[in-house]
């Protein structure tokens, strides 16, 4: 059920109206509807990030103005400041009708989900007639578990507001102006049209309606010197209280709009010069390059950079050797110790002779027995050493 309140900034869950009447059912999208929707893949909407110009010309071929879509990847903030990828769809077109000033537009703001959910779209029309010009404004913005519609209709000096709410789970379908934009291009790229599928869209009054899309075939079209062949997709918008309004859509393969053709209307949109059509990246397998063996002394720079690097740490071992002499003589005496033991476990071995010299161990008592176990040794006892002689009592 929709709520219409002639107010603007109402929310149906804050202010309902002391006699509501009961409305009609609103209409349902069907399931092929819904299945196409889901099937709608991320990797496939990225090609369909792209500009296109079209020129709008009369029945007899003369410029009226231009039409411009863009769609584009971006992020959307709501109501309550989460933040979320989106699709942005801008679309403006501008021209003369019957010599009168005409111009549609969204404006910069046609917020998508990927499963072409709305989030949010602003659209303005407008007939600068002499006598009585008319202008349209109409805004979407989903609410939590409601789409809000803001309608605005001014006829000369007449304005009149109003403002409808549609629970969200009762619009599941629903294909706003600027999802039809990018569901087009889905079709042409698919080269196909959801058969016997029934779409929600919006009317001239703002009316919730069906809206279906029919295959028209093909088509082979003159743009400039080239030919280059057209799947023709048309949809109808079937309001339930106006007669019904069709548009035919000329797609080239990659979704790109050749010619855009109202039912009933004087004029057309065209192409003027034929796009570069985009193709699907194919991912190449990453190259395998097999390992080959350095060899680094038969490269003449290598192995001139090896011998220069082996002169800088000789002389900086030396030099340091130089200024510290008393490591040379803990290493010698090390050593001298080492062949004098023999013990068959080095490290071990090497941990209690270094160990007294640990800044934070505990100084030992200079009055000691010979005999206190070591504590290195209760993680690897010690083995005699080959050649007999007594194991080391870590005294050093």
């Amino acid at each position: 059920m929709s709520y219409k309140l002639h107010s603007t900034g109402l929310r149906a869950k804050d202010h309902q109206p002391s006699s509501q009447k009961e409305s009609l059912p609103l209409p349902e999208a069907n399931g092929e509807a819904i299945k196409f929707l889901t099937s709608l893949q991320p990797k496939e909407l990225q090609l369909l990030f792209f500009s296109e110009t079209l020129t709008m010309v009369s029945d007899t071929g003369e410029p009226l103005g231009e039409l411009t879509i863009d769609v584009q990847k971006g992020k959307y903030r709501d109501e309550l400041g989460v933040i979320s990828d989106c699709l942005i769809v801008h679309a403006f077109n501008r021209g003369y009708l019957d010599n009168t000033l005409c111009g549609n537009s969204l404006l910069g703001r046609g917020y998508l989900s990927g499963k072409m959910e709305i989030m949010e779209q602003h659209s303005h029309e407008f007939i600068k007639f002499l006598v009585l010009p008319m202008e349209r404004k109409t805004s979407l913005v989903r609410q939590e578990d409601q789409l809000a519609m803001t309608r605005i209709v001014k006829e000369g000096e007449e304005m009149k507001t109003e403002v409808t709410f549609f629970p969200w789970n009762s619009i599941a379908g629903f294909i706003s102006e600027a999802a039809n934009l990018v569901l087009l291009r889905a079709m042409a790229r698919r080269q196909m049209v959801p058969s016997n599928a029934c779409f929600l869209a919006l009317d001239t009054e703002g009316k919730l309606c069906y809206s279906t899309y029919q295959a028209l075939g093909f088509q082979t079209i003159q743009v400039g010197r080239q030919q280059a062949e057209v799947f023709i997709v048309e949809q109808t918008v079937h309001s339930e209280e106006g007669i019904p309004m069709s548009c035919q859509f000329y797609l080239f393969s990659d979704g790109h709009l050749a010619k855009r053709v109202q039912v009933g209307s004087p004029g057309c949109c065209i192409i003027t010069k034929m796009p570069i059509l985009r193709e699907e990246d194919e991912v190449e397998p990453p190259p395998v390059f097999e390992k080959k063996p350095l060899a680094w002394e038969e490269d003449m720079e290598l192995y001139s950079r090896f011998l220069d690097r082996k002169e800088e740490l000789r002389l900086c071992h030396t030099s340091y050797m130089r200024h510290h002499p008393e490591a040379h003589a803990l290493i010698s005496d090390f050593l001298l110790f080492l062949l004098l033991r023999q013990p068959a476990d080095v490290v071990t071995f090497a941990a209690e002779y270094f160990g007294p010299f640990a800044v934070r161990r505990r100084p030992a008592p200079s009055l000691r027995s010979s005999n206190r176990p070591s504590p290195f040794r209760s993680l690897a006892p010690e083995q005699p050493s080959s050649s007999g002689s007594p194991p080391a009592s870590g005294e050093g």
